[in-house]
């Protein structure tokens, strides 16, 4: 047996025998997560932990303003093209007279929050540039140009991007990740971070499952692998299958959120 790995073959000088499923590097098992070449974990460590810190004190002034309007802000994080436009415009013409508003996260462009106003909701679009994800900061510079109403609902779309947007608090009451059922039942084991800091998992494009050959409930499963306490909900924005549980669970939420403000 290997004395390396035990995988039953002769050990063999250099451990140069060859395995697909050894050919693997792993780069963050050290304290920071994450190497980078020339850097000490220790200075890793302290990069991180002192963007994370502006970061949050920039988060509790936004969660401070949406507590005082008796806001419940979302903040719906995803891969691109898992539909979170579509279905946030969906979202937007089922709430009804529902007092909301949107910040749209990209690189570039404002093609999702002309989407958006096309609907007739309040967004203004956030452009990051390189960066990969929205912050604290730009989040509370988007909300003083929307002049949020009393109970309303705060859709923050973040850049389509799994990794980032996972450690950034934008001071919303909760994450929630939106999966298109074509992305493959592993993703939540890749991703593990955003399914673990979100609260809800949607599971979008039902209506293309039986043409994709999808397991939903390996879905399920591998989500609740990393996030046993996870909520998830099934459907589709395209034909309106699910979408009710949605708008309940929105709705729900938000008076959860009133009901804690009136407390007050």
């Amino acid at each position: 047996m290997c004395t390396v790995c035990g995988c039953g073959e002769s050990t063999v000088k250099g451990h140069s025998h060859d395995h697909h499923h050894h050919d693997h590097l792993h780069f963050g098992h050290g304290p920071a997560g994450v190497e980078v070449a020339g850097m000490s974990q220790d200075r890793l460590i302290e990069i991180e932990t002192d963007i994370l810190t502006k970061n949050d004190g920039y988060a509790q002034a936004n969660r401070a303003a949406l507590s005082g309007l008796g806001a419940f802000a979302i903040n719906l994080v995803s891969s691109p093209g898992s539909g979170k436009t579509t279905l946030l415009c969906k979202t937007i013409e089922a709430l009804g007279d529902q007092p909301l508003a949107v910040i749209e996260g990209d690189q570039q462009t404002e093609n999702d929050a002309d989407r958006i106003r096309a609907t007739g909701a309040a967004a203004i679009q956030v452009n990051t540039g390189k960066g990969c994800h929205l912050d604290g900061h730009m989040v509370g510079h988007a909300m003083a140009h929307l002049a949020l109403p009393q109970g309303a609902m705060v859709f923050i779309e973040n850049v389509g991007n799994l990794v980032c947007p996972a450690a950034f608090d934008l001071g919303e009451d909760c994450k929630v990740a939106i999966l298109s059922v074509t992305e493959g039942e592993d993703k939540p084991l890749k991703y593990p971070d955003m399914f673990t800091a979100s609260r809800l998992a949607i599971l979008n494009k039902t209506d293309l499952a039986p043409h994709c050959d999808v397991a939903m409930d390996l879905y399920e499963a591998n989500l609740r692998r990393v996030n046993p306490d996870i909520e998830i909900l099934r459907l589709s924005a395209r034909t309106g299958e699910g979408m009710q549980a949605w708008i309940e669970w929105l709705r729900r939420n938000l008076a959860l959120k009133s009901e804690v403000k009136a407390a007050e």
